[in-house]
């Protein structure tokens, strides 16, 4: 529901979020007093040292001030869990709550001031008296900060600007007064979110490029928040219906149709010849990331491999290869790719906004020359990532509309830059002028590695890009179908990043709105009910909305719940669920570089257990990939670990591949 509004400013906490705080604070007070009393009867006979009387009076009144607190309290959690989400009728009693219960704070800090007063007086009474009340004190003053500290985190800095205007936004203002509203909104909440950013990233440092980032970077959080009016837990009880919705949805859908395919058809053999590839290239696409990922690879045996190059400041051979601040990752990065010192041209882990990592070396095993990018391992990559903008690129590739995410392109021009000025791939092609370019990279360094490819290929026609979980919003359209032709995407499984982009973020917005508009559950219910779905599964279907059996066809209405949740009209919010989703022009629909090969688990291995999971291969098309889908493993398929290994099982165990056509049409698998 929309953020509480408290002392004429709204709040970023909901009146149906106090269920579980609430809870958790009458079982401590409950247990408290308790322990107070049974205190006060087995040891009011003892209390007749110098200042028991006042210790008497101290803990008859602590016991009558916790009584009205706990009562308090529960009030706050029985009136927090009426009503729904949309529907937070039920709950207008809560303010009133609020401010008492936050009055009662005054006479328990004076409380517990005196107690530890008493303390310091060091009293001669009973023992076990002096230890509970000096253990009363530390409780009082833990809940104290701990109220304190939770009032920071829900202050909401545009709540005083927001908490007039009504929920469904400024539409009583004439068209002028709005426009003149709206910006100020927006212009407030991109500083307050540059702001926030700035305080993260205190340590990334001070330059144009780390500026320009920031400023990029408030201004699609303020453009992506500002026009809903959802609190957090809102989202997460959000997408814990879109997970059992589209899990509902997955089981009613017919099988695909299974055909036989014979082993030596050219799709099949180009399918398992590119896997192969994949295969040997993530080692480099890994080796970039240097010694962190190798470490967390081999956590019992990584340190002490590479421990001898952690210790040695510089080599003879070190001083064969290129580059600056290697520390401990070249011997990190010549156990996962299993070349030698000599292999490496170049490789460099200098690390700021726009500016990322990577390496040049040699294959001889391939025969070409490999430029790995890294992916995002600092806030200044996070950065980079979040710099979504779009930006118009000068490329010699015949292709009109070359533009791509501003951030990506930029690490990537930095990397050419690097690789044509500084001629670094001179010198690799002087050693093996035979050989041929590839370029690869996971994740941040697959949608730089995939610019990069596009970006000298009228230098060398002949270069490939092998992209692991690259980011959605990349390339425009046409520059996406450009690059079918030389770069490879491989996604695993449900991996948010594939289907990352300012588009389908917009969208999971809309579907977050409309599903908990249908709920007729409230907040701490559907909550409670996701986590033992994530946790231990069950039916999906056992969660029932307004809308008996789920019908889809119902959700392409607005609704009055739905409308309520909206501060003001979105620029990008559309109502219908058929047509694609109108984005701003400065973030307009972007795509995966190249042909995608999508690795699926077959049938079901449990929430996160992976020990015996099988994985099925098959070319997609983008659209497959236009929906944000939720569920447990959308984060770890993302993972280049888990990722190598559901490669090595692809390629080791010749598991099934299912083909798709060029245009996303049904599947056929080959078996």
């Amino acid at each position: 529901m929309p953020g509480m509004v408290l002392f004429g400013r709204r709040w970023a906490i909901a009146s149906d979020d106090l269920v579980f705080p609430g809870f958790f604070e009458l079982s401590l007070r409950v247990v408290w007093w308790i322990g107070i009393l049974t205190l006060f009867l087995m040891h009011r006979g003892k209390l007749d040292c110098a200042g028991g009387a006042l210790l008497s009076s101290y803990l008859i009144v602590l016991l009558v001030l916790l009584a009205v607190i706990i009562c308090t309290v529960s009030a706050i959690v029985c009136v927090s869990m009426k009503g729904t989400i949309c529907n937070p009728g039920p709950r207008k009693s809560m303010s009133k709550l609020l401010y008492l219960r936050l009055a009662l704070f005054l006479p328990e800090m004076v409380w517990a001031s005196l107690g530890a007063a008493w303390i310091a007086d060091d009293v001669q009474c009973d023992k076990t008296v002096v230890n509970g009340i000096i253990a009363t004190v530390i409780i009082s003053w833990i809940i104290i900060v701990s109220t304190v500290v939770t009032i920071i985190i829900v202050f909401d800095p545009l709540g005083g600007k927001m908490a007039p205007c009504p929920s469904a936004g400024p539409n009583h203002l004439d068209s002028r007064e709005s426009s003149q509203l709206l910006h100020g909104l927006k212009t407030a909440a991109t500083s307050v979110w540059e702001t926030r950013i700035k305080f993260l990233c205190c340590c990334v440092g001070k330059d144009d490029h780390t500026r320009v980032a920031f400023s990029s970077t408030a201004e699609l959080f303020s453009t992506y928040f500002s026009d809903t009016d959802l609190v957090p837990s809102d989202i997460a009880a959000g997408l814990t219906l879109l997970h059992q919705q589209q899990d509902s949805i997955r089981n009613s859908q017919e099988p695909g149709e299974v055909i036989s395919h014979s082993p030596g058809a050219p799709q099949e053999a180009d399918l398992d010849s590119e896997l192969a590839n994949c295969q040997h290239y993530m080692q480099f696409a890994a080796a970039a990331y240097g010694w962190p990922l190798y470490i967390y690879r081999n956590p019992f045996t990584g340190l002490c491999k590479i421990g001898g190059d952690c210790c040695r400041s510089g080599t003879t051979d070190y001083d064969l290869v290129g580059g600056e601040q290697l520390h401990c990752h070249f011997g990190s990065i010549l156990h996962t790719t299993g070349l030698q010192y000599r292999d490496f041209i170049h490789i460099s882990f200098h690390d700021k906004v726009y500016e990322l990592p990577f390496l040049v070396a040699l294959d001889h095993r391939k025969e070409s020359v490999v430029v790995a990018v890294r992916g995002t391992m600092s806030l200044q990559d996070i950065l980079t990532d979040l710099s979504a903008e779009n930006e118009t690129l000068n490329l010699e590739c015949g292709v009109q509309d070359c533009s791509a995410h501003k951030g990506i392109s930029q690490a990537a021009r930095y990397v050419y830059q690097r690789l044509v000025n500084d001629g670094i791939l001179s010198q690799a092609f002087s050693i093996a002028p035979e050989y041929r370019l590839v370029v690869v990279g996971h994740s941040l360094g697959a949608g730089a590695a995939a610019l990069l490819a596009i970006m000298l290929r009228s230098s060398y026609p002949q270069v490939r890009c092998y992209a692991f979980s690259p980011p959605r919003g990349l390339l425009s359209k046409s520059l996406y179908e450009y690059s079918k032709n030389f770069i490879v995407s491989l996604v695993l499984g449900k991996d948010v990043i594939p289907r990352l982009s300012v588009t389908n973020l917009e969208d999971l917005k809309k579907r977050i709105l409309r599903v908990i508009a249908h709920c007729n559950k409230p907040k701490y219910q559907i909550l409670l009910h996701g986590c033992w779905y994530e946790l231990f599964g069950g039916s999906p279907d056992n969660f029932p909305t307004e809308l008996d059996g789920g019908a889809q066809a119902d959700l392409t209405q607005p609704l009055l719940g739905e409308q309520s949740l909206l501060t003001h009209g979105s620029p990008t919010y559309s109502f219908s669920s058929d047509s694609p989703l109108e984005s701003p022009t400065k973030y307009p629909p972007l795509y995966p570089p190249g042909k995608i090969i999508h690795l699926e688990e077959e049938g079901t291995s449990g929430r996160f257990c992976r020990s015996a999971v099988r994985y099925s291969a098959r070319w997609s098309h983008e659209s497959q990939f236009s929906r944000i889908l939720i569920g447990p493993k959308m984060l770890t398929d993302h993972m280049p670990d888990v990722l190598m290994k559901a490669l090595d099982s692809v390629v080791s165990d010749g598991a099934s591949y299912v083909f798709c056509p060029a245009g996303g049409g049904s599947n056929v698998d080959v078996v």
